[in-house]
């Protein structure tokens, strides 16, 4: 059957319910958000004579949740229209109506008697054929479809979504021993291309797998601590961003999600995973059961392996817990000649051969605790997977780790790692040293790695059939660090244009946080010139963390100091030619950001000819920050658009003013929806990719769509409207009103009015139209009086001293 998600009811408006809810309404989908009735009259209720009839007292509950959740941050939708998509109501008036929906979500407390009471409501006035699905992290499918009708379990599932799940990517589908095949298969892809997920195909075993491996690699490292003398700063300094961790590293991310949180967890493994050879090492060490009775469980009890004080001075200060005192101290900094040596390599693969290969502790540490980790997945084959391929996308997935487990190996080199795990062993945690026999076996049969790619495809190799098969999906992705060894057309030391296949090149930036500098510059030159003469499209994109954070300020800082204006002046010309050739070559051009696009990676979104967004980007012209203006065409670009604008009876200042603002605050969009709403991204020249893995091929489809659509080169615009002296009357007497209540500082003032003077076109007596390069001209003149305004140099001289991102 042809399956269409056009209505969702969540049933259960907790912390999970409410933004799962949430995210779904992310995606135009309508939610019915349901939860129970209350009991009683809260104080205030009762102060309003209201009683347990009140449609707003039954629905206090379920409304309370989502408004919370509407509150949190980061935040839970989009847009703040997001939130319009969901009803709320409770299980006992509302549960008729998930009969009108296509998907009932159940997302109630993780316990199984009041599941299967909720299912027989469930059962009443769901409609035959449509999906019904759990959000439990670790109840059995099969117990909780036990009792059910047939047509109730052939469409039930778990569908487990990691917290919080507008951000963690991950989807684990569960199915029950008579879930319809179709019904999985639909999941996995909707969990794809339409939730931007990577969906995990799991066993029905306890934890499934990015919590059963991932809690086993915790527990391993609380019982590690004693052994090796470890402090929670050393953990956590060892497990970061250098090992490809998350920056919260291991013991933040318990105090973020909650101590009580990992315990139940460590429990369910300790008390249904009797025969795994591990089964001790899910038991709680002597401080943990410590804290636990403490309450010191991370943030929601404010103390746990951290606590933050205020000093003397008032000044807060977070403390780190003494795992052998239990008390509270300052956090101690940490060297390691290892970790050092880390920051030289760039590559994460390599990077880890640097840790394997350490002399300290930090060394010792990796070794002790990845070799252990590589014998504990090994034998989960085939247990909670018969692919190794899933335990790794379970994991970068669900805890954020930049490579799984099967991946770090592969990196460590597989064969030779296997004298070293059994050197590092620990048999009082179920330790023995020995890779799974299947490991042995693919080695004797001259297969040295878990994964190889051929033809720019990922494939693993699958242990039933001892050969390699192709990661399934992977064909509909287009992952760059798999094809740049083969199909690289032109490099340079910041960038590197590949051949994408069907007459697309895409053009990637490889410079520290992907700034934009000369070489930049010239890599995105290069390559419309190859576009313009033997291909026929454009792609701007990258597999890095960021799409790109602006503008090399540390080059703009160099040369104001030494007052070489010309050599700014052609550096910002150059920017601005460059983005000028983005907007008028004669081929497509489309850009694909995600994450941070600030600056001049915005510029350049704002001259492609259509943006490919990833739904997680932070798009926002930020120069303000620094004392200066947009200087790469974004002013000019905000001035063109106002005036595209206009409509006939429409306030020509108030439309300034919003778009003065959007500058004049840095504002930065916190998804790629609101980037639209902040004129950053224009209606019908932008399109929103889900699922990140999916960004450069949907990229690329849509430079191959418009080439097929006879794309015709633009002409330079001559017809923009400016208001001159009127518009900048406007913008002197805000700053000089936001100057007297002192919201500004003076320098702030200047820069405000030197961005109204741009944007307004200058000192004309009165509304005109001008040129794109009329404006870019002044765009580059005020850029250059700003860079040598010495409160300009000294904001910018305390982001580069104190380490902050090389950006504009």
């Amino acid at each position: 059957m042809k399956r269409v998600i056009r209505k969702v009811a969540v049933l259960g408006s907790g912390i999970m319910g409410s933004r799962i809810a949430c995210h779904f309404a992310n995606i135009g989908v309508e939610v019915l958000l349901l939860d129970m009735v209350p009991k009683e009259l809260s104080a205030e209720e009762q102060a309003k004579g209201l009683d347990l009839t009140n449609k707003n007292v039954r629905n206090r509950i379920v409304n309370s949740a989502l408004e919370s959740t509407l509150k949190a941050n980061p935040s839970a939708v989009f847009t703040k229209k997001s939130a319009n998509k969901i009803n709320t109501g409770n299980f006992e008036d509302n549960m008729k109506d998930i009969a009108s929906c296509d998907w009932v979500i159940e997302v109630v407390v993780e316990r199984l008697d009041i599941k299967k009471l909720i299912y027989d409501q469930v059962e009443k006035f769901r409609t035959p054929g449509t999906l019904i699905s759990s959000n439990t992290s670790g109840i059995p499918i099969h117990l909780m479809a036990e009792g059910r009708s047939d047509d109730f379990r052939d469409h039930f599932c778990g569908t487990h979504f990691f917290n919080p799940p507008r951000y963690l990517r991950l989807l684990e589908i569960i199915p029950g021993k008579e879930t319809r095949s179709d019904v999985i298969d639909f999941l996995m892809h909707y969990g794809d291309k339409f939730l931007g997920k990577t969906t995990v195909l799991c066993k029905d075993t306890p934890a499934f797998i990015a919590n059963r491996v991932g809690v086993y690699s915790i527990m391993a490292l609380l019982h590690l601590v004693d052994k090796m003398d470890l402090t929670v700063e050393e953990v956590d300094k060892y497990t970061g961003p250098a090992l490809g961790r998350p920056k919260s590293a291991t013991f933040r991310t318990t105090d973020v999600v909650g101590l009580d949180t990992m315990i139940n967890v460590a429990s369910g493994l300790y008390n249904n995973l009797p025969d795994d050879k591990a089964h001790d090492l899910f038991g709680l060490p002597d401080y943990v059961k410590k804290m636990q009775e403490n309450k010191w469980l991370g943030d929601k009890t404010k103390q746990g392996f951290y606590k933050k004080v205020k000093g003397a001075d008032g000044k807060s200060e977070i403390l780190a817990l003494d795992l052998k005192t239990l008390e509270y101290k300052p956090q101690q900094k940490i060297k390691s000649s290892t970790l050092e040596a880390t920051k030289l390599v760039e590559n994460l693969r390599e990077r880890m051969k640097v840790f394997a290969n350490g002399t300290d502790k930090a060394g010792e540490f990796f070794r002790t605790s990845f070799f252990g980790l590589f014998e504990y997945v090994s034998d989960r084959i085939p247990e909670i997977s018969d692919e190794l391929y899933r335990i790794d996308d379970a994991m970068r997935a669900g805890f954020g780790w930049e490579l799984g487990p099967f991946e770090v190996w592969d990196a460590l080199g597989v064969k030779t790692t296997l004298d070293g795990m059994k050197k590092y062993s620990n048999p009082a945690i179920g330790q023995t040293g020995e890779a799974a026999s299947w490991v042995h076996e693919m080695l004797a049969a001259g297969n040295e790695s878990f994964y190889k790619i051929e033809n720019g495809i990922k494939k693993y190799y699958d242990i039933p059939s001892k050969t390699y098969k192709t990661v399934p999906g992977s064909e509909s992705f287009i992952i760059l660090d798999n094809i740049r060894s083969t199909s690289t057309v032109w490099k340079n030391s910041g960038t590197t244009i590949t051949d994408l296949g069907d007459g697309i090149l895409n053009v990637e930036f490889h410079t520290k946080m992907n700034t934009i500098g000369g070489e930049v510059l010239q890599g995105l030159n290069k390559a419309i010139d190859l576009a313009e003469k033997d291909f026929r499209g454009l792609v701007v994109g990258n597999d890095g963390a960021n799409f790109s954070a602006g503008a090399n300020i540390g080059m703009i800082f160099m040369a104001a100091v030494e007052q070489d204006w010309d050599e700014i002046n052609i550096a910002i010309r150059m920017f601005q030619n460059t983005m000028m050739r983005m907007r008028y070559s004669n081929i497509p051009v489309v850009a694909a950001p995600h994450n941070l696009t600030l600056g001049g990676g915005c510029e350049l979104c704002l001259h492609a000819d259509h943006v490919q967004a990833n739904a997680e980007t932070y798009m926002g012209l930020v120069e303000f920050g620094v004392g200066l203006i947009p200087g790469g065409g974004g002013s000019k670009e905000f001035a063109l658009r106002l005036s595209d604008d206009f409509k006939e009876g429409q306030i020509e200042q108030a439309a300034l003013r919003e778009r003065f603002l959007t500058i004049g605050m840095a504002k930065v969009s916190t998804s790629g929806h609101e980037a639209a709403e902040l004129g950053y991204l224009q209606k019908e020249k932008y399109s929103i990719s889900m699922n990140r893995n999916r960004l450069i091929i949907d990229a690329k489809n849509k430079a191959i769509e418009m080439a097929e659509l006879g794309y015709t080169q633009p002409v330079r615009r001559k017809d923009i409207r400016v208001l001159g002296k009127q518009g900048m009357g406007i913008v002197y007497v805000g700053a000089n009103s936001m100057f007297a209540g002192n919201f500004i500082s003076e320098h702030d003032k200047k820069i405000s009015e030197k961005l109204g003077y741009v944007l307004c076109g200058g000192n004309l007596s009165q509304p005109g139209l001008v040129s794109e390069q009329y404006l870019l001209d002044l765009e580059r003149e005020v850029f250059l009086s700003l860079c040598g305004e010495k409160k300009t140099l000294e904001r910018i001289q305390s982001i580069l001293t104190k380490g902050k991102p090389l950006r504009n």
